[in-house]
């Protein structure tokens, strides 16, 4: 088979994937409810006990209340990352706050909040 027709069949039916999902609804983000950060955070830590969960307004992240400390769920597509809120800077931006964790494996995490959000959060969010 020539390499220009073989070259078409590959970036058609990757083009034709792409246009299906995307038609099909399923590149949309996910979005949090409370029961679904419980859940997930079971998931991710299931020895945890889960005491409360705040989730944004826009419903990409929660900051989870267990009896050991907080910790930070938030959604990376189609999924979700949690990480304990442990050894973490947290910085006040201009449309909500930032969370770097000094660990390799999580990224700095942009928190979407309002006004009000941002001063819950900033309350319940102390460094350690």
């Amino acid at each position: 088979m020539p390499l220009e027709i073989l070259l078409i069949l590959v970036v058609g039916g990757i083009a034709g994937i792409a246009a299906l999902t995307w038609l099909a609804g399923l590149a949309q983000p996910r979005q949090l409810n409370e029961d679904d950060a419980t859940s997930e955070w079971a998931r991710h830590y299931p020895d945890d006990v889960v005491q409360s969960v705040w989730v944004t307004h826009d419903a990409r992240a929660a900051l989870v209340m267990t009896e050991q400390r907080p910790g930070l769920l938030w959604v990376m597509g189609a999924d979700t990352v949690g990480r304990h809120l442990v050894d973490f800077d947290l910085i006040d931006e201009p449309h909500g706050l930032s969370v770097i964790f000094h660990d390799y494996t999580a990224p700095k995490v942009h928190l979407h909040l309002d006004e009000d959000e941002r001063l819950v959060w900033q309350n319940l969010i102390t460094p350690q």
